[in-house]
């Protein structure tokens, strides 16, 4: 009798300890397909296609669960969720680039100041060029003084200077071509900077410092 007694307490501690243990993980609830409320102590099978709501012991619902995906559905909600990723690195990477123009540039004067500088250093290497073609020009009007000499038979010219002549239109090329190139650098940096100027001008209204002058300059030629 005494150990029929133990077993039976034994029995009844179990039954709780597995009662506790279902009411600590919650009640899942549904309903399903065919409109039938659904409980169970683990995840309905009936409702595998729609949500479930896990109930807390208190009664309060604790999550809502599923429904569950088809391999298909899965694959378009990843691609959904991988949409919505870059469309927010998108939106992070713009704003860090807000910020750092803001950072670079806290006035429309110091943004002015430094379109000039980089104009100015352009206009300095055109300078340099420009004067090394009006020297290639003077050495061109000897070279043609020399071939004065062979103006009725230029083939009776020495090599060497044809070779002079050679070098000259060689150089005067490649100076025009670079003074070309650098007036063309001037445009990029006119464009970039008028384009940082019209997001300036943006970023200053919207923090409260409406700069002087907001219009977008006339690029320097």
């Amino acid at each position: 009798m005494h150990v029929q007694t133990m077993a039976a307490v034994a029995w009844v501690a179990l039954a709780a300890g597995l009662c506790s243990i279902a009411q600590a993980q919650g009640i899942y609830s549904c309903v399903d397909a065919a409109g039938r409320k659904i409980t169970a102590d683990r995840p309905i099978a009936e409702c595998i296609d729609r949500p479930q709501r896990e109930i807390n012991p208190s009664g309060t619902v604790k999550r809502v669960v599923g429904p569950s995906l088809t391999a298909q559905e899965r694959a378009a909600q990843e691609q959904k969720d991988k949409a919505a990723a870059e469309v927010r690195a998108r939106e992070a990477e713009e704003k860090r680039r807000d910020r750092a123009l803001l950072l670079r540039y806290p006035s429309r004067a110091v943004h002015d100041k430094e379109r000039a500088e980089a104009l100015d250093q352009i206009d300095v290497v055109i300078k340099a060029a420009s004067k090394r073609t009006t020297e290639l020009a003077g050495q061109r009007k000897a070279i043609d003084a020399d071939f004065e000499f062979y103006k009725s038979d230029p083939a009776r010219a020495p090599a060497s200077l044809k070779r002079r002549l050679e070098e000259n239109d060689s150089s005067v090329a490649v100076q025009k071509r670079f003074i070309a190139d650098q007036d063309a650098e001037k445009k990029r940096v006119n464009m970039r900077f008028d384009e940082e100027l019209v997001k300036l001008n943006q970023l200053w209204a919207m923090g409260g410092a409406v700069p002087a002058a907001a219009a977008v300059p006339t690029a320097r030629k």
